[in-house]
């Protein structure tokens, strides 16, 4: 398994993808996307949440590409290093990084559902360091 990005990425993001592959469910996975979840695609519906748990431990910007069903597909960026921890969900294909458009935090977590799958996810990837 690899992320867009992983090739350059330096070692302290590779070993954030590996505790979020531990800390990432189905419980932490978007609503809509749940039926199609699975351990062999943990990545799915998982964009947002992990971005920004990204952002709080890395800082950086979270970032979003408009996909072809009009949603955001989050991703980040830290110190000019972009790379998007969940972009095996997409399978063989490649997402255009460019154009893309700032996330804000306080948008995404209106949706309480989101922000309470932010706060499991934040505590499962805690609760990795054990």
């Amino acid at each position: 398994m690899s992320f867009y990005g992983y090739e350059s990425a330096p070692e302290e993001i590779r070993r954030l993808y590996s505790r979020l592959l531990s800390a990432w469910s189905i419980e932490t996975c978007a609503p809509r996307y749940r039926p199609e979840w699975s351990e062999g695609n943990p990545t799915l519906g998982q964009c947002s949440i992990t971005s920004f748990l990204v952002q709080d431990i890395l800082g950086g910007e979270v970032y979003g590409v408009r996909l072809d069903d009009g949603a955001y597909h989050c991703f980040n960026e830290v110190n000019g290093f972009r790379f998007d921890l969940t972009s095996e969900q997409f399978g063989d294909t490649v997402l255009d990084y460019d154009p893309c458009v700032p996330q804000s935090r306080e948008e995404h977590f209106a949706n309480e559902d989101k922000y309470n799958r932010y706060l499991l996810l934040k505590k499962r990837f805690e609760e990795t360091r054990c």
